[in-house]
């Protein structure tokens, strides 16, 4: 919260494809889960891996989950803290660029951070995971 509104840290996905794309692209921290592991953990993970920073402490608010366009499922969680965007520090992963180039070339897994209103959230985020907002909005107004 600021000044009594209640914000949502958002990334925004590294790379060619999505740099010149802005609102409906931005995400939650998120990654895939591997059969046998923790949502929670990895959720604690992928925040670490696309921030640089461990994920806040303090108990979880569960907003459920959601079937992406492409059959991702993504869980989410809301949980208090700050993070200063500014200190953001992705990993990164490779790929072929240009295409068809044969050269590979390195990109932040996640370009930026930001803090958003959940007005603003909402036309930022991507579609598949706006009801993470309507959630936390119920979990906030409970």
């Amino acid at each position: 919260m600021r000044d009594g509104v209640a914000e949502v840290l958002l990334v925004h996905p590294g790379g060619p494809f999505w740099k010149r794309r802005d609102e409906g692209s931005w995400s939650i921290p998120k990654g895939e889960i591997e059969p046998g592991e923790n949502p929670v953990d990895v959720a604690r993970r992928e925040f670490r891996e696309e921030l640089g920073e461990d994920p806040p402490d303090g108990e979880l608010a569960p907003l459920g989950a959601v079937r992406q366009a492409g059959g991702k499922v993504v869980h989410a969680w809301a949980v208090h803290g700050d993070f200063d965007p500014g200190a953001m520090r992705s990993v990164a992963f490779e790929m072929e660029w240009p295409p068809r180039s044969g050269r590979k070339a390195s990109f932040p897994e996640v370009d930026r951070a930001e803090w958003f209103d959940l007005e603003h959230a909402r036309v930022k985020i991507l579609e598949a995971q706006r009801s993470f907002i309507e959630r936390l909005e119920t979990e906030l107004a409970g």
